[in-house]
This record gives structure tokens, sequence and C-alpha cells, in this order.
């Protein structure tokens, strides 16, 4: 049997694999998720200890969403559901994207109307989350799935990168 794995897919294995560098990681999934889902806004946020907070370690867009940047997002429904529960979320429309985010305006003001929250998990708690942003219906269930394997690499380095941030 031949299987024929994307090639950013392979990369970002590679890279979750050998690469200390946090940055590096998420680079190659950045990669990934451009090659195989496309995007507008791409961010990685690990959870601050107490779970009421996440800290922004990486952004394909820093002008607009600049490292370290944190968001209150533990105590509200999206935190409930992404962080809390572990739960996947797919967001489309501006309706889902002010239910979830008090930064509504300046995702909208990037030309994005949906959005996947994917919870980062390492052995069942969630470390941190992807977010992979878009124009509106650009993301179907099947993108969700891919954008979970993408997911699946990064524990690892949201951890390295939680703990470069407290350092």
């Amino acid at each position: 049997m031949t299987v024929d794995l994307p090639p950013s897919l392979i990369t970002l294995a590679r890279s979750a694999a050998a690469d200390a560098d946090p940055i590096a990681v998420f680079r190659a999934a950045e990669a990934a998720s451009k090659a195989l889902l496309g995007h507008r806004l791409f961010t990685t946020l690990f959870v601050v200890p107490g779970g009421a907070e996440v800290e922004r370690v990486y952004s394909s867009d820093p002008a607009a969403y600049p490292l370290t940047g944190r968001k209150r997002m533990g105590p509200t429904p999206w935190g409930e559901h992404v962080l809390t529960q572990g739960r996947t979320w797919l967001g489309n429309g501006m309706d889902d994207i002010r239910w979830a985010f008090p930064d509504h305006a300046l995702i909208e003001s990037l030309g994005c109307a949906t959005c996947i929250n994917i919870p980062v998990r390492e052995g069942g708690v969630v470390v941190g989350t992807l977010n992979i942003l878009d124009a509106l219906d650009a993301y179907t269930a099947q993108h969700v799935a891919i954008a979970e394997v993408i997911g699946g690499f990064l524990p690892g380095a949201l951890r390295r990168a939680a703990d470069l941030a407290s350092a």
C-alpha cells in the first residue's frame, strides 16, 4: 500500500520531533496550514497557569496580533468549550466571531469571518490553542480534521514557548 502524505505535513512532523525552538515548529505548522487549508491569520497561544488567560506565542500577522498578547478567555462560553472541555470550535460568520471574541472588530478588519480553534492537548490536558482564520465559508468539517492533525504536533512546542515566556 502506498500513502502519499503532503510534504508540508512531513516537514511539520520532522520539525516537531527535532526542533527545540518552538518558533521553528510554529512556522512549520503555519506552512502546513497554508498548504492544506489556506488562511489569512494563524496564531498559537498557550494557556497561562490558572486557566483564565491565553498568551500568544506565534502570529502570522504580528502587526495586528503581536506576540505575548494576552486574552482573558477562560471564563467565557468559548473558553468553557475549547479550554475547559477541550472541544474544537468552528465559527462561521461574524455572529459566531462576535460571540467568541472580544476583538471581533479587529478580526473582521482583517477580512476574517471563519475561525477554527483547536485545543492543543497533551495527556488530555489543554496546554494551548491553534487558531486558523479566513474569509466567510472558508472551512468545512474536513478542514477542521486537517487542523486537528496539525494541532497534534504542537504540545511540546507550546510547553517550551510557555517556559520561555515565564523565564
